[in-house]
């Protein structure tokens, strides 16, 4: 539905607007935040662009991991208080295992139509089995990390009611686990999101209380 033309043009135009909101996050938290916003913006468009593309090659995950779980938390940690400790750099752990299921999702509803366009995923390497698997590993790690969170750190005791996110991802892991249906597959694909959102305000109320 899209031409090349137009994903090309909307990419710029996201990009830029990404540029200049990047404009005074830098002035507020300098060089650490010019060289996140390079790489970012980088790894955006090698992540299908280039000769081997990240996302096409079984990096994908790696990448989610870290740009859409330790570098947004840490990086909006930083801006505000500008400063870092471990507890925050580790807390990005969970949202980014959280976008690893979104993506580990999409992958098997797509595991056949990759297959054939040569797009290399873990889905596609190591099979249905594999990205089954990998969903409800990476959602059970994400949901029960705030239970390691207190353990390690001893603090915020509250932010462990996150955890009872778990129960809400039940009906997603037997969708993922039962499932072929592309339509339904996308309802747990969305499903997922909002489980990372709901995750994500528990977590942080708990951390802050």
């Amino acid at each position: 539905l899209v031409t090349v033309s137009e994903m090309r043009a909307a990419t710029i135009i996201v990009f830029a607007l990404a540029f200049c909101v990047g404009i005074y996050l830098v002035m507020r938290g300098g060089v650490p935040i010019v060289i996140i916003g390079i790489t970012s913006i980088l790894c955006g468009v090698l992540y299908t662009a280039g000769p081997y593309p990240l996302g096409y090659i079984g990096l994908g995950e790696l990448f989610v991991l870290i740009f859409f779980g330790f570098v947004p938390v840490a990086g909006t940690y930083y801006v505000m208080a500008l400063k870092i400790n471990s507890q925050i750099l580790l807390a990005g752990l969970a949202p980014g295992l959280l976008s690893i299921a979104i993506l580990a999702v999409n992958n098997l509803r797509d595991l056949n139509t990759d297959r054939a366009s040569g797009k290399r995923t873990l889905a596609v390497r190591f099979g249905k089995r594999f990205a089954q698997i990998e969903y409800i590993v990476v959602v059970a790690a994400a949901t029960l990390y705030p239970l390691l969170h207190y353990l390690i750190f001893r603090k915020h005791p509250l932010s462990m009611l996150a955890s009872v996110t778990l129960l809400l991802s039940l009906p997603l892991c037997k969708a993922v686990l039962t499932v072929d249906n592309g339509n339904v597959l996308n309802n747990t694909l969305a499903g997922t999101g909002r489980l990372l959102l709901l995750f994500g305000l528990c977590f942080s109320a708990g951390l802050l209380l």
